[in-house]
């Protein structure tokens, strides 16, 4: 769906609450009182709407990304934490339950214990848990467990909170902004449903297994998986998927890696993965034979919809596994468009598939190049970090603004190429990137 039609939907949607409430007609409160239950409706409305878009869906993620999309959900999310924390202290009207003879509850804030407690839980939850996602990495718990916490966190923000709009707004207590609230709820449950009960089901369906291990590169492995029945997932070069090995599709043991073998190659799938946590560091014991699941596949990073004269493709370290894909299926097809690899590491080690890349380099048209940042004595390729001046040196000849190009690696090897290219008058559209490390 394109990106503007998904705004639009999402502004609509967000905001529907205020309209809802306009057309009750009840008679108006001062100012302040109007503003803070606005805030709340519209932060309530974010909160529910967060589900969805965390919720893995081609439809929502399919132009933009998924990379985007999940920035879109943290941002989103600290945004309405501000509209939460707010909330409460804009209201001028007295915190007191409702009077007999004030039936529109224009006189007090109609509270009674039930929807206080569930308020206050919202309230000091919903900081902890935006704090406890940005932390995730410093915490001391493994992904799995933190996964759990952080599902878990979200369905009881999410139930107080309706309790506490239904029970205590004025505007909420109406049958249609209600049956607005419960419908937007059954939703967000919804996608919980798809993430963690039907994309598994469908799972089961398509079991894959290991077909082999390697290490490729300095804590590097590439693993290779097939299909035990059925067929192999379709993908387009440069996409990822989340991989569950050694696990039932049910559990929580996933995480999302980049493909690296070509569409071409199917039914065999393959994966570049470095060491970085409790399931990689594993990778070496992982046996032949080893039950597989994919989720996928997902990603915008690929040439697909897209036009350049050439095509670069810049990696940082382990980023490089999307854009091998994208250049072995070039070399598949045959495309004649000239072609660069700008490859940065920290040290040779790091290298993948340096005898494919040399190979690769022998294409008509393509080029490879290394960049290292601590060069073995008597290197002879490029150094330091790939960065502004690489940028400058290797895309200076003319007709590189027509050119597509394709970056993945670490945030801030991102932003630096991003902020090159546009600084040579490379037009945005021509820079596609996809980054899962923010804030």
């Amino acid at each position: 769906m394109p990106p503007l039609v998904l705004l639009l939907i999402y502004l609509a949607v967000v905001l529907a609450p205020l309209a809802l409430g306009a057309l009750q007609g009840l008679p108006p409160r001062p100012l302040w009182d109007e503003l803070a239950t606005g805030l709340g409706m519209v932060a309530f409305a974010i909160l529910l709407v967060e589900f969805v878009l965390s919720g893995r869906f081609r439809t929502i993620s399919g132009h933009m990304g998924m990379d985007v999309t999940m920035r879109l959900h943290q941002l989103l999310a600290r945004l309405a934490l501000v509209f939460v924390l707010l909330h409460p202290f804009l209201y001028r009207t007295p915190f007191n339950p409702p009077l007999p003879w004030d039936s529109t509850r224009q006189l007090t804030l109609g509270l009674d214990m039930g929807s206080l407690v569930t308020g206050v839980i919202a309230w000091v939850g919903l900081p902890a848990f935006v704090i406890m996602s940005i932390l995730r990495d410093q915490l001391p718990y493994r992904y799995e467990s933190w996964r759990l916490m952080h599902g878990l966190g979200a369905v009881t923000i999410a139930l107080t909170v309706t309790h506490h709009a239904l029970q205590a707004g004025r505007y909420s207590a109406d049958p249609l902004l209600a049956g607005f609230w419960v419908a937007l709820l059954a939703t967000a449950f919804g996608s919980l449903l798809h993430t963690y009960i039907i994309a598994p089901l469908r799972q089961t369906g398509r079991p894959y297994e290991v077909k082999s291990v390697r290490k490729i590169a300095l804590k590097t492995w590439e693993l290779t998986i097939r299909p035990k029945k059925g067929e192999a997932l379709r993908f387009n070069a440069g996409q990822f998927a989340w991989f569950n090995i050694g696990h039932s599709p049910f559990s929580l043991h996933e995480h999302p890696f980049s493909i690296s073998s070509a569409p071409a190659v199917r039914p065999e799938i393959q994966f570049v993965i470095k060491e970085a946590g409790d399931m990689t560091r594993r990778l070496g014991a992982v046996t032949p034979g080893t039950a597989a699941y994919l989720d996928g596949p997902h990603g915008n990073l690929t040439l697909q919809g897209r036009r350049g004269t050439g095509v670069a493709l810049i990696a940082g370290g382990v980023g490089v596994a999307p854009l091998i894909s994208i250049a072995r299926q070039i070399d598949a097809e045959g495309d004649p468009r000239p072609m660069i690899l700008l490859y940065g590491n920290r040290v040779g080690d790091q290298i993948v598939y340096k005898e494919e890349l040399s190979r690769l380099a022998l294409r008509q048209g393509t080029q490879v190049i290394h960049v290292l940042s601590e060069p073995p004595s008597g290197w002879e390729g490029m150094t330091g970090q790939v960065g502004r001046d690489t940028i400058e040196k290797v895309f200076a000849f003319d007709g590189a603004a027509e050119w597509l190009y394709l970056v993945c690696g670490p945030p801030a090897m991102l932003d630096a190429v991003e902020d090159a290219l546009i600084a040579q008058g490379v037009p945005a559209r021509q820079i596609v990137s996809e980054r899962f490390y923010y804030d």
